[in-house]
């Protein structure tokens, strides 16, 4: 590791990410940064070219408030699949009116009852490849469509590794389908999230209190059982990634559901 070389000293070439040794180098520093400091050094390096992404989760407000704190105007994506809770509808409001988000709301082309009518009822369908399809047409293609639309040289996410065996393989800094992939909480725990958001006073999202540990929309989403991982309540099981953060390499090549 090359921890002795001071983060500021190391440049990144060009806006294109590469698989260089600087990259490395780079990504292994900023590991032992705290994540204000990630942050602060993703605003200043990629300027305008600087998104975050949230979901409205659960624990989506300490990464919130954290990039507001360091850059206010930060754009920020949220993909809203139309099938999301009530509960996140209002949860999201309440965040973008305390935190004064610049938020870009994103959706798919195809209406939720035009894909049913097209499509069926992709959730239902005990097929791996049906919720691949699903994520596919109401997640990915607008996320896509939101970083290209956006001029997006790189993108901020709260992606933590404890969360599936894909994000535990992920770095601090990296690279997702040529665009920077910058992930400031990827080694924080729960714990160290519910600590942030207890310290500075943030809202968790209200279905935490009836048992969620993690919510997506409203049909793949349930409360978890006692001791029960928390990816589990998501998907019926049947897989750990949406596709959001799998480059297009990894989706073809394992395939989402894989993961």
């Amino acid at each position: 590791m090359t921890s002795a070389i001071p983060c500021s000293e190391l440049r990144l070439a060009n806006a294109t990410p590469t698989s260089t040794p600087d990259l490395t180098a780079l990504g292994a520093c900023l590991e032992s940064v705290g994540s204000e400091r990630v942050i602060s050094w993703a605003a200043e390096t990629f300027g305008p070219g600087l998104v975050m992404s949230t979901s409205f989760g659960i624990q989506s407000a300490a990464l919130l408030h954290m990039a507001t704190r360091v850059r206010p105007d930060i754009p920020v994506v949220w993909v809203d699949t139309g099938y999301l809770p009530d509960e996140t509808y209002r949860f999201a409001e309440t965040l973008t009116d305390r935190l004064g988000l610049d938020l870009r709301v994103y959706q798919s082309p195809l209406s939720p009852a035009r894909m049913e009518a097209l499509h069926g009822r992709l959730w239902e369908q005990d097929s791996v490849q049906a919720l691949d399809r699903y994520d596919q047409i109401r997640k990915v293609e607008p996320m896509k469509r939101a970083l290209r639309e956006l001029g997006a040289s790189a993108w901020m996410s709260g992606v933590r590794a404890e969360q599936t065996a894909h994000r535990a393989g992920l770095s601090v800094l990296g690279h997702q389908d040529g665009r920077y992939k910058v992930s400031p909480l990827l080694r924080w725990s729960t714990r160290d999230v519910y600590a942030y958001l207890k310290r500075h006073d943030l809202p968790l999202h209200p279905l935490f209190e009836h048992g969620y540990a993690t919510v997506g929309d409203w049909h793949s989403s349930r409360p978890a059982g006692a001791g029960e991982d928390a990816r589990a309540t998501r998907f019926r099981g049947l897989k750990q990634e949406c596709g959001l953060h799998l480059s297009a390499e990894e989706d073809a090549s394992l395939g989402s559901s894989s993961l």
